[in-house]
């Protein structure tokens, strides 16, 4: 069982950054793939970044590619997501996802089994 608790969303100017973090629990917290995935009003989840185990590894959508920047504190149980540059079609909201039987960079949903609650970010034009 991992749980999971996403907060540093809110209120951006376009060009602005934010830094999100997901405070992670559980027994096997610290060894599992972790991802953020982002929903907008009226659209479907869609993934975001992922990070191996160990953070040697990332992947990114290429909506954030050179803009946000995942990283992992596997000695705090947190992942966090650098956003920079943000512009209004980042408006969303953030989730953060551990991925407990996909090893490697998983990127779609339905390898993710825990989620959590979901911070709201706003980025104004």
């Amino acid at each position: 069982q991992v749980q999971l608790v996403e907060s540093g969303g809110g209120l951006v100017q376009a060009g602005g950054s934010l830094r999100l973090v997901c405070a992670a629990s559980g027994p096997t917290a610290s060894r599992n793939s972790m991802g953020w995935f982002r929903q907008a009003p009226g659209k479907e989840r869609g993934f975001v970044a992922t990070i191996s185990w160990n953070g040697d590894s990332t992947f990114y959508a290429d909506s954030v590619k050179d803009r946000f920047t995942i990283s992992r504190d596997n000695a705090k149980n947190t992942v966090y997501l650098q956003m920079n540059s943000l512009k209004p079609e980042d408006t969303a909201v953030y989730s953060c996802a551990a991925a407990t039987r996909v090893l490697g960079l998983p990127r779609l949903i339905r390898h993710f089994d825990y989620w959590g609650q979901g911070t709201q970010v706003t980025v104004s034009s």
